[in-house]
């Protein structure tokens, strides 16, 4: 359990200076079993994960220690697919690798582990370690950051709704 008396309503999005590495921090107000649910079960991930404009339709999900996935999300007509491996899934965290098929040489290792806070809250710490400084600042220039906070508050409302 954690002793800071930080909240994070929203998300924070952090660079790391000098390291190209992205590090987001989320408060939920659930369970970690919850929020693991989220990430692993392919349908309800679909539900959530990005921008409120996208539709998410997952191609391949095997989220266990060694499986891999593949989903695509659409926009405006146009297709996006990302895809990656797991190659850890534990009890309260998991470890991917994730890849825009737009940009199959920017590979980044992402890590989301979820930290029980009490009363019925869990802290999420994801971190994305990308291939370069420049990779990462393309990443967070992209619209990352829409993606998140919107795809958090359609998680918070599964939530809220007892879907989850």
């Amino acid at each position: 359990m954690s002793t800071t008396t930080t909240r994070y309503a929203e998300a924070a999005i952090e660079a790391v200076p000098d390291l190209p590495v992205i590090r987001i921090t989320r408060d939920f107000d659930a369970a970690p079993e919850q929020l693991m649910r989220a990430h692993t079960d392919p349908e309800l991930f679909a539900r959530w994960i990005g921008p409120d404009a996208v539709t998410t339709r997952i191609d391949h999900w095997d989220c266990r220690t060694l499986g891999s996935y593949r989903y695509v999300c659409e926009h405006d007509g146009v297709d996006h697919g990302f895809r990656g491996t797991f190659p850890e899934v534990g009890e309260d965290r998991i470890v991917q690798t994730f890849t825009y098929e737009g940009m199959p040489e920017a590979i980044a290792l992402e890590t989301v582990r979820f930290e029980d806070l009490g009363d019925g809250r869990t802290r999420l710490h994801a971190q994305s370690l990308c291939d370069s400084i420049e990779g990462r600042d393309a990443m967070l220039s992209s619209g990352m950051d829409t993606g998140v906070h919107e795809g958090y508050a359609k998680l918070d409302g599964l939530l809220a709704r007892g879907a989850v």
